[in-house]
């Protein structure tokens, strides 16, 4: 039985369902100012307890005690919220008074949290009088339909879960997106795919036609829907197998190092296997079907534990077991990053599943494939340049060739008599545009453009608590033996000084 609207009403001004803005610019600057307290302050012996506290700090004690309030709240410790709030409140009037006074006071500082405060009470009173509105409208829809009955009370924080998708999940796991229940936020997506993000998803949409092949039968296999590897795939990567992330997550589906050597996507021979789209499906279905497992058999739980890290939500879903992503107690503990990801998923699998719906075309791809020897030495860059462009596809076929090749680096030449694979409507294509002197001949001057055969060198200047090492590892084109050669350091010690000006081949 959830609280009384009122109740819930009067307890929650302010409070339930607000994201912790602790990392906002007010907020950086009000920690600022504590931290120039702290260091401009010195003890006073005969001061109280109190007094040698600054009203910075009281006032980001003011912002605790309210969030751990609202906290408290959404975990059903309605008194412990009552207490936190009533502290805040305390705590707020006590620092006003200081400055009336004339006593310790900053007053940017209380001008910022009272304005923190009252952001995010006005976006509860909105977001309650929102849910007001709704349970009003479904009660008189139920005293119609029972004949008088009062609809039992719901609790605006914890329920019912809006649009959650385990039980559809578990009863058709292939047909995801035909009876995906929409929420707001899932619509949301829905219109950023179909707006900005459409050229985005036109592109994951050809890229995935050429690797679906592949990909597809293992999720098959494991009795998950293609939609769902489809939206992971165009969220993850937009189907580009070699991309990575500034975070270091590699591949298709964008595993981090760690995790992927957990699930078998090591290096082998030189290749890290977070590139090969069939280790990858595999990882991918492996670590869902853990975390599905781990998580109460929670779709939205465990794409939230796939972008936002396992541990955090296994911790979440310890502490509330009956909640699911949407509830507040969920959905507000996640980083910004991980809310949008789970209903951009769900969005991207709805599309794949029902795109007519939205006036959506994807567009017919023929993905047949043959393998083509070479007969001169090209990088893939050269093979897209002489294969050009087609008006079935007219940004060309530079992903495509590298989607289809993942060993290959684009910086690479392939020697002539390797075999590379190409769609079957290139093979021709080749045989008349990649055998042309003049064409090849172009092609590569473009490469030694990008690639020169002796690399550009870049001046580093040592820094404290450099070493040759560290400063190899950092600069990955280049190796310790390659650095230490071109600026005549000898090992085993490798000795610079801090201040030497070295000379790195750079990564062209």
């Amino acid at each position: 039985m959830g609280l009384p609207l009122g109740i819930a009403l009067t307890l929650l001004i302010g409070c339930a369902g607000q994201e912790k803005p602790a990392t906002s610019a007010s907020a950086n600057s009000l920690q600022a100012k504590s931290s120039q307290a702290k260091s401009a302050t010195t003890p006073n012996p005969i001061a109280g307890a109190d007094d040698a506290i600054s009203t910075t700090d009281r006032l980001l004690e003011t912002l605790e005690s309210y969030r751990a309030g609202v906290e408290l709240i959404a975990a059903h410790d309605d008194e412990g919220g009552r207490q936190r709030l009533q502290q805040a409140r305390d705590a707020l009037t006590d620092a006003a008074n200081r400055c009336s006074q004339g006593g310790d006071c900053a007053p940017e500082a209380l001008a910022t949290t009272t304005e923190l405060l009252l952001g995010e009470s006005q976006q509860a009173l909105l977001a309650q009088a929102v849910r007001i509105r709704q349970l009003e409208a479904q009660q008189e829809a139920e005293i119609v339909e029972g004949e008088g009955e009062p609809l039992e009370a719901i609790d605006p924080v914890h329920g019912p879960s809006v649009g959650s998708l385990t039980p559809a999940f578990e009863a058709a796991p292939k047909d995801l997106g035909n009876w995906l229940t929409l929420n707001a936020k899932v619509e949301a997506e829905l219109d950023d795919w179909l707006t900005w993000r459409r050229p985005m998803l036109i592109e994951s949409w050809i890229n995935y036609q050429y690797l679906r092949s592949i990909m597809a039968p293992i999720y098959a296999d494991a009795d998950l829907p293609e939609s769902l590897l489809f939206a992971m795939l165009a969220t993850e990567s937009n189907g580009k197998v070699h991309a990575s992330s500034k975070a270091g997550a590699l591949g298709p589906l964008q595993f981090m190092s760690y995790t992927g050597n957990r699930y078998g996507l090591t290096t082998v021979n030189g290749f890290d296997l977070r590139l090969d789209p069939t280790a990858a499906t595999q990882a991918n279905v492996a670590y869902l079907k853990e975390q599905l497992d781990a998580l109460g058999g929670d779709l939205e739980l465990t794409l939230a534990a796939y972008n936002g890290g396992e541990n955090r939500m296994r911790g979440l879903h310890r502490r509330y077991p009956n909640a699911s992503f949407w509830d507040h107690s969920i959905y507000y503990a996640l980083p910004r990053e991980t809310r949008q990801y789970v209903p951009r998923i769900l969005a991207a699998a709805r599309l794949f599943v029902d795109p007519g719906a939205y006036n959506l075309v994807f567009p017919e791809v023929s993905t047949k494939t043959a393998q083509v020897v070479l007969v001169e030495d090209a990088s893939v860059g050269e093979l897209s340049i002489c294969l050009g462009s087609t008006p079935a596809n007219p940004v060309g076929w530079f992903r495509t060739v590298r989607n289809l090749n993942p060993r290959l680096e684009a910086r690479d030449r392939v020697q002539a008599g390797t075999e590379v694979i190409l769609p079957i409507e290139l093979v021709e294509t080749y045989r008349t545009q990649c055998q042309r002197d003049d064409l090849l001949a172009t092609a590569h001057a473009l490469y030694q453009a990008n690639y020169p055969p002796q690399p550009e060198l870049i001046h580093y200047r040592v820094a404290r608590g450099d070493t040759l090492s560290r400063i190899a590892s950092r600069h990955r084109c280049a190796s310790l033996a390659e650095i230490s050669a071109l600026n005549s350091i000898r090992g085993p010690q490798y000795t610079i000084r801090v201040g030497q000006t070295l000379k790195i081949p750079s990564c062209q």
